[in-house]
Formats: C-alpha cells, sequence, structure tokens
C-alpha cells in the first residue's frame, strides 16, 4: 500500500474515533451513563453500528479511551508548560500553575456517576504517577539551585503539592486558583 494511502487512512481512523469519543460524552453528559446505547452513539456520530463495533466493543470501552485522551491531552500540556519555562523556579512554578488550572477547570464538566466510573481506572493511578513524578524531578531540580526547600525530600513535596493544588476544583475563579498556587509555592520555600 502506498505510504500516502496508509496515512489517509489512519487519518480518516482517527477522525472517526475523535468523534465517537466526542459523540459518546456528548450523550452521557444529555442522557446519563447508563441510558446510552452503541446504536445512538452509533446515529449521533452518522456511520453504521458494524463500524462502530470495529472500533470499540461497548459504551464503557469508548469512554475510557475517551478519558485516556482527556489525560493524555493534560499530561501534554504539563509537559509544554515545562518546556516553555527558563529555569527550574520558573518550570516548577509553570507546571504548578498548569496543574492546578487543570484540576479547576476538569471539574464540573461531568456528573459524579461519570466522573466515579471514569477514576476507578489504572490509567488514573498511572496519570497521578506520572504528574508527581514530573513534579518530583521539578522540585529536586530546584532544590539544587536553592529555590526549594531541601529538608523535605522531593517525593514528598511532590505529594504536597498535588494534595494542595487538588483543592483548585472546588475554588470559584482562575484568581483563586493562582493564589492557591502562591501559597502553594510559598510552603517551598527554604525554611531561613
Amino acid at each position: 500500500m502506498p505510504k500516502l494511502w496508509s496515512e489517509t487512512i489512519e487519518a480518516h481512523r482517527r477522525a472517526v474515533r475523535n468523534a465517537i469519543l466526542d459523540a459518546t460524552v456528548a450523550l452521557v453528559a444529555q442522557h446519563g451513563l447508563l441510558a446510552v446505547t452503541m446504536s445512538q452513539i452509533a446515529e449521533e456520530t452518522g456511520i453504521g453500528r458494524a463500524t462502530l463495533y470495529k472500533y470499540f466493543p461497548d459504551v464503557e470501552a469508548i469512554l475510557i479511551a475517551w478519558h485516556e485522551r482527556q489525560i493524555a491531552g493534560h499530561l501534554e500540556y504539563l509537559t509544554e508548560a515545562r518546556d516553555r519555562a527558563a529555569g527550574p523556579r520558573e518550570r516548577l512554578e509553570a507546571v504548578l500553575e498548569a496543574y492546578a488550572l487543570i484540576s479547576h477547570g476538569s471539574h464540573g464538566h461531568h456528573d459524579t456517576e461519570l466522573a466515579a466510573f471514569l477514576h476507578r481506572g489504572e490509567q488514573v493511578v498511572r496519570a497521578r504517577r506520572q504528574v508527581r513524578d514530573l513534579i518530583r524531578d521539578l522540585l529536586a531540580d530546584a532544590a539544587q539551585t536553592d529555590d526549594v526547600r531541601r529538608d523535605v525530600p522531593p517525593d514528598d513535596l511532590a505529594g504536597y503539592c498535588v494534595s494542595a493544588l487538588a483543592a483548585a476544583g472546588s475554588l470559584p475563579s482562575r484568581a483563586a486558583v493562582l493564589r492557591l498556587v502562591a501559597v502553594t509555592l510559598d510552603g517551598l520555600r527554604p525554611p531561613r
């Protein structure tokens, strides 16, 4: 098969897969987790049921794939925030702010039934570990330049950051989120 042909087929498959994911989440938001059927998803996506089943065996698999896509996007966003910043302290600040904004924005988009379903999976545990490791590494780098305290291990400080910034989900505004980030960063300063 020519390379252009296989790339075109792959792009089409990605587009169909993304349309399935987006349609499913929209239907779940509209009708509830247990009310959505594969027939509804196929109709909403504009594909036949047989085609839908070539991509996913059931609604649960679609939702898990959608959530994995969301997680991958969040991790990419954090990595980009890190890579745009200059020094160790700036990289840490950028990632903590990005993480807090993700936490703030990710709440309220889904009902508790869907959130409970999605957050029980292994992909969430893996993603949390990746975020914590990213923050831990940034803390270790910032400690080397005396921008972060050294009397607490970076892994413990990473746990502190993740836990503190999880509170961003319940805050009313972006300004409140940024204040939370500032308070979290204050807790990382080296003791005088």
